[in-house]
């Protein structure tokens, strides 16, 4: 099976990859800022290209669900149903915080102890659940604002480790011995690949012409103060 796995537009991070028996074969990634609407197009023209190379067949498209940017969520998964339709391949959509969880696992080896992926919300607030090493989910996602008290019963009970851009912010406030900070977890096309490899072995495909991502809340629009 080829897979084309695209991640990282729920955040600033922006990356594509494609996958071949469980191996990555390409990948392109950008981390400066939120470039979506320019960089995928460019990135998924290079990663068809590397298909046709390889001469390979793209058997599903897969994508970071969410939650995230509002403006990147739709970028990527406008993308992607678009690329389902013209190859037509099924959709197949992956939590973001799974895949930095996956990320973490990686990094981490045999380090025991809980998963936290934080996503950066705004002031104290982030995007966050609460997984185990074989990323069983602990907790539903939710939109957090963190304090002292943030995973106290959790962390009463052993080790959590906190990743993610919005676990920065959570670096002076949850002061217990058992947090650990693990640095320069993002959300990746290539932490995608035995995730989406086990969705697509199990069937579970999305609705391509009714799939939206999951943006946790709703888009609120601002006012510019200054107008002309």
């Amino acid at each position: 099976m080829t897979e084309s796995t695209k991640s990282g537009n729920s955040t600033t991070v922006c990356s594509v990859a494609v996958s071949h028996g469980g191996e990555l074969i390409f990948e392109c990634v950008e981390c400066e800022g939120p470039s979506h609407a320019v960089k995928l197009p460019q990135f998924i023209e290079a990663a068809l290209q590397a298909v046709k190379e390889h001469e390979l067949t793209v058997n599903a498209i897969a994508v970071s669900s969410g939650p995230g940017s509002y403006t990147g969520l739709r970028i990527g998964v406008s993308t992607a149903k678009g690329l389902c339709y013209g190859l037509e391949v099924p959709l197949i959509a992956i939590d973001t915080l799974a895949v930095m969880a996956q990320a973490a696992r990686k990094t981490l080896g045999r380090v025991e102890g809980l998963l936290v992926p934080m996503i950066d919300a705004r002031r104290m607030e982030v995007y966050t659940t609460l997984f185990d090493r074989e990323l069983n989910r602990l907790r539903p996602i939710e939109a957090m604002i963190i304090d002292a008290e943030s995973f106290a019963s959790e962390l009463n009970q052993g080790p959590l480790t906190f990743f993610g851009n919005g676990a920065e912010k959570c670096r002076e406030v949850i002061q217990s011995e058992n947090a650990r900070f693990l640095n320069d977890i993002v959300p990746l096309a290539t932490d995608m690949i035995a995730l989406a490899q086990e969705s697509y072995r199990e069937g579970r495909f999305e609705d391509v012409a009714y799939y939206e991502p999951f943006y946790l809340k709703e888009f609120q629009a601002t006012t510019p103060k200054n107008r002309l």
